[in-house]
């Protein structure tokens, strides 16, 4: 029987400015960029109450809240302060799956023997993050990653919330169907058309029944509907992919203005498959432009590295090849066919490391004792943000550094 648990930090970005800031403490809160085209990266739990959430537009909330304090995002200390919290989760176990800066699924099966129930295990990791991180944290317990995560939901603001095993299906079945994983606008409106308005309604269901009306997405559904969820907990270690990307708060021009960007980010997605223990052999660009049409570019390397400058001439190579006159909002760098360390050599591979290697050592033992933005590269030292502050929280969406999994 598998014990999940699913953390997710309260209000992160807010709580940060709060904790670094007394006099932010107890006032509504809004952390976002340009105020006309920005959205809300968060909002405190005071200025909650007034509609403002994360992703509506700044010029939104603003109107909602006017007398809110309005923030620009610092980056580097969330990046910083998401270390500090997924440091303690890795006292507890190995097996931790990032969805983003703020938030983590754990499988802690095997570490029951050791700590205790996963309730204990919860509560331990939430007073150990409030004690030493300085800010809150809600955990959802469950044996599956969905039912954990819903869970969480519950748990909030700075709590736990269990579900017993053998009782997820009357958990979710007072829960509206939009509650299910893969349910946006309009297939809520498919399903409330079908006379499924709650996620127990649509359990009762025939599963011949619904795949008639659904199509292939059916037996997802009704397995959620079930409270069965297989998938595993995958670490850093077992993704497929790692990367970094950003949406710019105004859309950019030309190879000068973007490559401070792709530096930034091959660095930083250097930086995390060091400590996943991978190298890898392809390299991907991936561009946005302002109508919000997308286009990538691979090249596989004669020899798999996890070197971060290395990876960064691999991404300016390719991006010669875009078009730069158009404008671009997003730009991401990704490393894709892992090698794992102790991997057979090849024939003709050095023997011990490289000065590369050196130096990302004594690069890596600097950020992690003085924080990631103790030292940086000349060209990123005014703009960049650190190691992990991509592609703010889940705009979201994505995983801690963009981990992707494919």
């Amino acid at each position: 029987m598998r014990a999940i648990v699913h953390v997710d930090m309260d209000a992160f970005y807010a709580s940060v400015e709060q904790r670094d800031d007394p006099k932010l403490r107890g006032k509504p809160v809004i952390v976002g960029g340009h105020p006309t085209r920005g959205v809300v990266l968060a909002a405190s739990y005071e200025a909650r109450p007034f509609g403002v959430k994360s992703a509506i537009p700044m010029s939104q909330a603003v109107r909602l809240a006017p007398h809110a304090i309005v923030v620009s995002p610092r980056p580097r200390a969330y990046a910083d302060a998401s270390e500090a919290v997924f440091k303690i989760f890795e006292t507890v176990t190995p097996q931790i799956e990032p969805l983003s800066l703020d938030e983590a699924f754990l499988d802690v099966t095997a570490s029951v023997t050791l700590f205790g129930a996963p309730s204990k295990i919860a509560a331990d990791l939430r007073a150990r993050i409030a004690r030493d991180v300085g800010l809150n944290a809600s955990a959802g317990i469950a044996e599956v990653k969905y039912v954990a995560k819903v869970a969480s939901d519950f748990a909030k603001p700075n709590g736990q919330f269990e579900v017993p095993p053998g009782t997820a299906r009357e958990f979710l079945a007072p829960l509206p169907v939009s509650r299910l994983w893969g349910v946006g606008p309009r297939t809520e409106e498919q399903l409330r058309v079908l006379g499924l308005k709650t996620i127990g309604d649509l359990a009762t269901r025939d599963r011949r029944w619904l795949e008639l009306k659904l199509g292939s997405s059916a037996q997802h559904f009704w397995e959620l509907s079930q409270g069965i969820d297989d998938r595993p907990v995958i670490s850093d270690r077992e993704a497929k992919s790692i990367g970094a990307q950003d949406t710019f708060d105004e859309d950019v021009r030309g190879e000068e203005a973007l490559l401070p960007h792709l530096h930034s980010q091959a660095l930083r997605v250097g930086r995390r498959m060091r400590r996943a223990g991978v190298k890898a052999r392809v390299v991907q660009l991936s561009v946005k432009y302002s109508d919000f049409t997308s286009i990538t570019r691979r090249h596989t390397m004669a020899a798999a590295t996890d070197d971060g400058q290395t990876l960064y001439r691999e991404a300016s190579a390719l991006l010669s090849k875009v078009d730069l006159g158009r404008k671009i909002r997003l730009t991401g760098v990704s490393a894709h066919l892992f090698d794992h360390e102790g991997s057979q050599l090849g024939l003709f591979a050095a023997v011990g490391p490289s000065r590369s290697d050196k130096l990302n050592a004594a690069l890596d033992k600097i950020a992690s004792k003085f924080g990631g933005a103790s030292i940086v590269p000349a060209d990123l030292k005014d703009s960049a943000p650190d190691d992990e502050g991509d592609e703010y929280r889940r705009q979201m969406g994505a995983r801690r550094g963009d981990v992707r999994r494919e």
